[in-house]
């Protein structure tokens, strides 16, 4: 059975899983996240209700879309579990360390990765093809430092831009199970503006993951955050 993983179910997490459910209902949907849910974030985590506030936040959204809860935290301890059998890697995230980690194990198991990030007024979405196209490397040097980036809570993040990037994450996961992947490709959405912009993601030759002298090795990843 094909397999996708979604890591986080939250603002992004839930249209995407919403939508490939919906699109693919012979999928296996694996959702991981070790949080519950959280009153102030209903108006984008569009799966949750009232009702749900202090539940874990994997199991209701499983519950919705017929997928399979992981109430965990993805990091290099829980990843060769979590990635068994996956057949692509849908990344949700909102914190730099676990974007990085879920992109240094996917290109170490060549496993198609699509990652999509929402805050304040702007989104992102690119799709990771290992071995083909650059990763999320050679398009950050390395997570910035903590306290560096703020937080959602912080600078806020438009409920309707989640929707569109969760959506795109979930159309971008389609395309690569029909083998029909667009990797490469950093889209760039400026809700103010109402503008979507692609960019070429060039490979970095010097990459410490992809590139083919890579200096990080399956030891030297970086390190996930800790429970």
């Amino acid at each position: 059975m094909t397999t996708a993983v979604i890591l986080g179910a939250g603002g992004l997490g839930c249209p995407a899983a919403l939508a490939l459910a919906e699109e693919r209902p012979d999928l296996r949907l694996v959702i991981v996240d070790p949080d519950s849910v959280e009153r102030s974030n209903l108006s984008r985590q569009i799966l949750f209700g009232e009702d749900d506030v202090g539940r874990p936040k994997a199991e209701v959204a499983a519950r919705r879309v017929g997928g399979v809860a992981r109430v965990l935290r993805f990091d290099s301890s829980s990843a060769e579990e979590l990635l068994a059998g996956a057949d692509v890697l849908l990344d949700g995230t909102d914190d730099f360390e676990t974007r990085f980690c879920a992109n240094d194990e996917a290109v170490r198991r060549g496993l198609p990765l699509v990652h999509g990030a929402a805050l304040g007024w702007t989104g992102q979405l690119v799709t990771i093809l290992p071995g083909r196209t650059g990763c999320l490397r050679c398009l950050f040097e390395g997570p910035p430092p903590p306290g560096a980036l703020p937080t959602c809570a912080e600078a806020g993040v438009l409920s309707a831009l989640c929707g569109v990037v969760g959506a795109a994450m979930a159309r971008a996961a389609a395309q690569v199970l029909a083998s029909r992947p667009e990797g490469g490709v950093l889209y760039r959405w400026d809700a103010r503006r109402a503008t979507c912009r692609p960019l070429p993601l060039r490979r970095d030759p010097s990459c410490a993951v992809c590139a083919a002298a890579a200096s990080i090795r399956e030891k030297e990843l970086t390190p996930c955050p800790s429970p």
